[in-house]
């Protein structure tokens, strides 16, 4: 008698996974909630960076110089607070927007998708192909015209989520949730490793004993925010202490904010009877979601803009637009954003999908991916902060690296349009499905699809 046990599944029977799909609609939410909040950030940005260059290259541009050149605290050499108004705008006020990157990865690695390893894979990949094409086309091009400019290596390793987000929302474009979502979650991962990069790479003068006092301030704000106390009387000096110690201790200042971040709990208590057992979608809503949606409109609204006011403003009066053109530092941070981001990021997500044999969303074209990873080039807040620390603030090579910086991501930003706006009749569909609650629960149907979380 013929055997009749079946056959073990071939690999080519069994379905493919997906990658770029749409998350689960608690996360859908929250990302809907920082992508609004950081669109109209980097449309504060983008304000903020044109004032500069037109007050920069008026007749009034001296006034600019002093007022960027300006110390509000002459004679705190002693505690290192002699800074001009450019740089508290750079180590002061980026602490604030690293405080709310610190508090949105760890609410990633709680509970976000970089909790579970399947997802967490093509963001975390991407970012690593984003970064590490960039910094070799740079170190290639520098080492080809001489070597000289070395140092601002990870200038165009970096991705501005806020004035990405103010690019889509000029174009109009409706993209697809699991597009946005890996968008925001590859400028998160990419967000951590430029603070790696920073700490690691653009300290000058370390000195480990104010480092290590920072760490009393900051266990005790560790010890008021895990109880749940948020007095702003304690929270906000043990803050700037912190500041001034890391600051002190030659580590950028801004680490001091994702480090405070880090300490703040994501997960809300439990009471009893909330949500079953093994579902922590209850719990997202802790501490951390209080203070990122108190911060974050601080941290875009203010903090971001007035910063591109102070760093945007590169004197193009009297150049020779040819020759800055030829610059190699130039040539190599508009080349590492424009080719290195998009080739890096759609390289890797490429790649993984073969060798995983994944499939693409099926909302999702990979023209839609290229456009996310040309968006991707949009580098300016870190990366202008890592010009200011690889060749310092106001030298000839740091006007450079604005001119380039400011060229790369409007080149970027103009690709990605170009590319998004072909499809924005098909995002509009996708849109629109992603909307549609048929039976009013409050809970779009798509995202209560089989397989959709």
């Amino acid at each position: 008698m013929p055997d009749r046990t079946p056959l073990p599944d071939r690999p080519s029977d069994r379905p493919r996974a997906r990658i770029l799909t749409r998350s689960s609609w608690p996360e859908a939410r929250h990302l809907a909630d920082v992508l609004r909040t950081e669109t109209v950030g980097g449309a504060l940005l983008l304000v903020g960076a044109v004032l500069a260059l037109v007050w920069a290259n008026s007749p009034w541009a001296a006034s600019y110089t002093r007022l960027s050149n300006w110390v509000p605290w002459p004679g705190g050499e002693r505690w290192h607070l002699d800074l001009t108004l450019a740089t508290w705008t750079a180590d002061g006020l980026l602490a604030i927007f690293f405080f709310v990157v610190g508090l949105e990865l760890k609410r990633e690695f709680v509970a976000g998708d970089l909790r579970d390893p399947r997802r967490a894979a093509l963001p975390v990949v991407a970012a690593l192909g984003g970064m590490a094409l960039p910094a070799l086309i740079y170190v290639t091009v520098i080492l080809t015209a001489g070597g000289d400019g070395l140092r601002g290596w990870a200038i165009p390793t970096a991705t501005d989520i806020a004035f990405a987000l103010a690019v889509l929302a000029v174009v109009s474009s409706h993209l697809p949730q699991g597009l946005r979502a890996f968008l925001l979650t590859l400028a998160v991962v990419d967000d951590l490793f430029a603070i790696t990069i920073i700490a690691v790479f653009y300290t000058a003068d370390f000195h480990p004993l104010p480092l290590l006092a920072a760490l009393a301030p900051i266990g005790l704000f560790a010890w008021l925010v895990q109880r749940g106390r948020t007095w702003w009387w304690a929270l906000i000096p043990l803050a700037l202490a912190t500041w001034s110690l890391v600051h002190a201790s030659g580590v950028h200042a801004t680490v001091a904010g994702v480090l405070l971040g880090f300490t703040v709990p994501v997960l809300a208590r439990r009471r009893v009877g909330a949500a079953p057992a093994g579902d922590d979608s209850g719990q997202v809503g802790g501490l951390a979601a209080r203070l990122e949606h108190r911060w974050r409109p601080v941290s875009a609204g203010i903090a971001v803009p007035v910063f591109a006011l102070f760093a945007a403003g590169v004197t193009l009066r009297g150049t020779d637009l040819g020759a800055l053109l030829t610059e190699p530092v130039v040539i190599a941070i508009v080349a590492g954003l424009v080719l290195g981001k998009s080739i890096g990021i759609f390289g890797s997500t490429y790649l993984l999908a073969r060798f995983t044999r994944a499939e693409l969303d099926e909302d999702i074209t990979w023209p839609d991916l290229l456009g996310i990873a040309l968006l991707a080039g949009v580098g300016f807040t870190v990366s202008l902060l890592i010009g200011d620390l690889a060749f310092g603030a106001g030298s000839t090579a740091d006007d450079r690296v604005k001119a380039a910086v400011l060229a790369g991501s409007v080149i970027s930003a103009g690709l990605a349009a170009i590319v998004l706006v072909r499809r924005n009749a098909a995002y509009r569909r996708v849109a629109e499905r992603e909307r549609l609650d048929a039976d009013g629960d409050g809970v779009p149907d798509v995202f209560q699809e089989p397989g959709r979380g």
